[in-house]
């Protein structure tokens, strides 16, 4: 197993990971997303103990915006279609390099970002090329607690799990 000491920062993915996928639009063509609060808790907890969140979407969304907002993410990226730009804008902001980074993604188009990233995973629903490549495949699919368990995972290698639990139980 990659050296999980040295992640500072996760990047996710939205459809597929941070969902489970599934779009739904109402009547006058607005955007649905369904998010599973389990994934939100394991993004607050990264956050406590001091790791980077960021959201890369390949869409542009109202709901991925106000979800980003709510949990207090400050990197979160819409309408991407170089991800790998991206991370590397990121990378450079806080003095990174791609062992310090996370990727947890779902299809063919993480792919890039996932054989860069420090440590890489995906939700149990993955496409079978991610899943045959990343560090850790999630028991749970998109949308439905896999980038929980995901930090979780990674907070626990790095001994912090248990501190930031702490630290989210003293915010309610």
């Amino acid at each position: 197993m990659k050296n999980l000491e040295k992640i500072k920062l996760i990047a996710i993915d939205v459809d597929g990971t941070l969902t489970d996928g599934t779009i739904y639009i109402n009547e006058i063509g607005e955007e649905i997303k369904g998010f599973n609060v389990k994934d939100g808790t394991g993004i607050v907890l990264a956050k406590l103990s001091g790791i980077i969140p960021v959201i890369i979407s390949g869409k542009k969304s109202k709901a991925v915006a106000n979800r980003a907002k709510v949990l207090g993410i400050e990197e979160y990226y819409e309408d991407v279609h170089d991800k790998r730009k991206v991370m590397e804008e990121i990378i450079k902001k806080y003095n990174l390099d791609w062992e310090n980074c996370s990727f947890i993604g779902d299809d063919i188009v993480d792919m890039e970002v996932i054989k860069l990233a420090g440590f890489s995973a995906s939700p149990k629903d993955a496409h079978p090329s991610v899943k045959s490549c990343v560090d850790f495949v999630s028991n749970f699919e998109g949308g439905k607690g896999a980038v929980r368990e995901i930090i979780d995972f990674i907070l626990k290698k790095q001994n912090k799990l248990d501190e930031s639990i702490k630290k989210f139980n003293k915010l309610l």
